[in-house]
């Protein structure tokens, strides 16, 4: 009962599960691999905007299983992420492009502008 409350308020308390397995995972990795995988995680939590948890959840599985595979591997990172890291990271991340934070405020700006031209529109 107490759990169905707080994952009311929190969220899944299963997702938090995975992401933070996941992350360990990440902090696992052996360098330079580590310090490559955290500064993209760093820079999805900013650019992201995911607000679908299960969506971030399998981004940050799959992202943990591509660098971990690399590392086994011995695959360089350039080899990875290219030339451009930002261009790598935002091409991921468009991948789990689910429902995102903007989402909300594109749709209160779309409506805001209908509700004017039609009030526009009456006068």
């Amino acid at each position: 009962m107490a759990a169905k409350w707080i994952e009311t308020l929190t969220g899944s308390l299963d997702q938090k599960k995975q992401y933070r397995q996941a992350k360990a995972r990440l902090d696992a990795l052996p360098e330079p691999y580590r310090a490559t995988a955290d500064a993209f995680h760093r820079y999805f939590m900013y650019y992201g905007g995911i607000t679908e948890g299960d969506t971030l959840v399998q981004m940050i599985v799959d992202y943990a299983d591509l660098w971990e595979r690399a590392a086994i591997d011995g695959t360089p990172i350039s080899a990875i992420v290219g030339d451009d890291p930002v261009e790598f990271a935002e091409n991921f991340a468009r991948a789990y492009s689910g429902k995102q934070w903007i989402d909300k405020e594109r749709a209160r700006l779309i409506k805001a502008v209908e509700e004017a031209t039609k009030t526009e529109k009456e006068s």
